[in-house]
């Protein structure tokens, strides 16, 4: 509290002017842009301070080659803009100078100051004007790190240091300058930068400067779209991608930052895919090659294209309509962070709409696809695939070889694989016939089996009906036998019986006389 309101009561003391002279610090104007010289040497030969600061002196003590180079000056931006032919006044927030040369822009600031009554800034704490212009001591102040607040003279090769810079570029620490937590709500955009710089720097971040970043993460999503995709462009293509994105989620920025990221890496088959295109991205980077922010981010959203194109076709959309609302309902949520700019959507919606027509290779479609603008593209992102194990090798070795072959060879190929298509068809027509057959033979000797064991069965139940007949009609004979003796024995006593009866009546009627029959009556009388 004390400190706080000494602070607020005695006028902030000036930092020390320190100079450091060539045969101490090892660099020389060669190491800069020739047209960064230029600038500073026609704003001196007008009277004006002018020096080339931040990352171009940062790497070229580091041993770094150089790549973008700022020019500081007491110089007003009208007053630079009138010094160069192609100069251009850009930036709300902070009014620059870009000086164009050809290929290369230079880019010119004027002295600031960091005087908080003449500064505008959100509820937040996040400055959103800052045009208050002031000596070349106060823009040491207001600069973001020590490292990056160094002022080179190439016209007498000397260093200015305001805040200790030097010294932490001896022992490669990365130090904010001021107040993190502050510095932090006044430009979110220095968290992500602080990453960056020591993953690619190889510099440790000091424990001032790190504490403060995890509490303050959510601040991301008070960034300006278009200004925080400039600051992942930066990020991803800084030759160290992999190990960057891996530093964020360790500091806690990766939710917020791209909130597919953490969905992506829960997924190995994800994780994999973009390992791989990442570690190809900074192998470029590192070799000068050309790469491209829509291709990274075609890579960084496949997965959750893939999980939503998936879930459509489920539900009974044609595959390519599919695709497309997929690819739309992506890039929608991705909005909501990261504006990605229409030219890089683009060509990031023709790199996912071309991956389905790799899987079309005869003659007509092959050299088709072979035509398109984005095809080379296209097929880095298939190689990628077929590396992370998503899709066969096979299809991924066909293109490569369908590329690198003449006009005569690439029909060859193309007829192999209509002729192979062709085997398979017949192969799976063959199968299914087959299988037919096996399940019709598998009935038949189904049938067979039953009808065997139920003849088995018949046969088993005719025996036993036989074996009772045999019994019941033995038993039948018996009793039939013994009746039929007795029947028959019956029968000889009744006819014996009734012969002597009627013999006795023949005798009893001859011995008696004849007796006349009664007449009968006389009707005349």
């Amino acid at each position: 509290m004390i400190r706080a309101l000494l602070d607020r009561v005695l006028p902030e003391r000036a930092p020390k002017r320190r100079e450091i002279s060539a045969a101490s610090h090892k660099i020389s104007k060669n190491h800069m842009s020739r047209n960064a010289v230029y600038v500073c040497e026609r704003l001196q030969e007008q009277g004006f301070e002018a020096y080339i600061v931040g990352g171009a002196v940062r790497d070229a003590l580091l041993g770094v080659i150089p790549k973008d180079f700022d020019v500081a000056t007491n110089a007003r931006p009208e007053q630079i803009k009138h010094l160069f032919r192609r100069a251009f006044i850009i930036g709300r927030r902070f009014r620059l100078v870009h000086v164009i040369f050809g290929d290369e822009t230079i880019e010119v600031s004027t002295f600031r100051a960091n005087k908080k009554d003449e500064v505008e800034a959100d509820a937040t704490g996040r400055i959103v004007s800052d045009n208050v212009y002031g000596s070349q001591s106060e823009d040491a102040i207001r600069r973001d790190f020590t490292i990056n607040a160094l002022y080179y003279d190439p016209n007498r090769e000397l260093i200015v240091d305001y805040v200790g810079g030097m010294k932490d570029v001896a022992a490669r620490t990365m130090r904010v300058i001021g107040k993190a937590d502050l510095r932090y709500r006044e430009d979110p955009v220095r968290m992500l930068r602080a990453i960056r710089l020591a993953v690619k720097l190889k510099c440790e971040i000091a424990r001032t400067t790190a504490a403060p970043i995890k509490k303050n993460a959510a601040l991301i999503r008070n960034v300006p779209a278009a200004r925080l995709f400039d600051e992942i462009q930066k990020l991803l293509l800084s030759g160290y991608a992999n190990e960057t994105l891996a530093a964020l989620r360790s500091h806690g920025l990766a939710e917020g930052l791209l909130p597919l990221l953490d969905l992506i890496y829960e997924q190995p088959a994800g994780q994999r895919f973009i390992e791989l295109a990442l570690d190809g991205t900074d192998r470029r980077v590192r070799e000068d090659k050309p790469v491209s922010p829509a291709f990274l981010f075609a890579c960084l959203l496949w997965h959750e294209v893939v999980k939503r194109w998936q879930a459509i076709e489920a539900r009974g959309e044609h595959r390519i309509p599919a695709l497309l609302l997929a690819m739309e309902q992506a890039l929608d949520e991705q909005r909501e962070t990261i504006t990605l700019p229409q030219r890089f959507a683009g060509v990031t919606r023709e790199i996912w709409l071309m991956q389905p027509r790799f899987e079309q290779r005869t003659s007509r479609a092959a050299l088709r696809l072979l035509e398109q603008a984005r095809f080379r593209a296209a097929y880095d992102f298939l190689l990628l695939r077929a590396a992370a194990g998503e899709i066969e090798q096979e299809l991924a070795d066909w293109w490569t070889e369908f590329i690198e072959s003449d006009p005569t060879i690439r029909q060859q190929l193309i007829d192999q694989r209509q002729r192979a298509q062709a085997r398979n068809s017949k192969n799976k027509q063959r199968e299914r016939t087959r299988g037919y057959n096996s399940q019709a033979v598998g009935i038949r000797d189904a049938r067979e089996e039953r009808e065997h064991v139920e003849a088995l069965q018949d046969d088993e139940s005719d025996a036993q009906s036989h074996d009772d007949d045999v019994a019941i009609a033995t038993a039948g004979e018996t009793t039939g036998t013994a009746e039929r003796r007795k029947r028959r024995r019956g029968g000889r006593g009744r006819a014996k019986k009734r012969a002597e009866e009627f013999a006795s009546s023949l005798d009893e009627a001859a011995s008696s006389p004849p007796t006349a029959s009664p007449a009968k009556e006389d009707h005349r009388e």
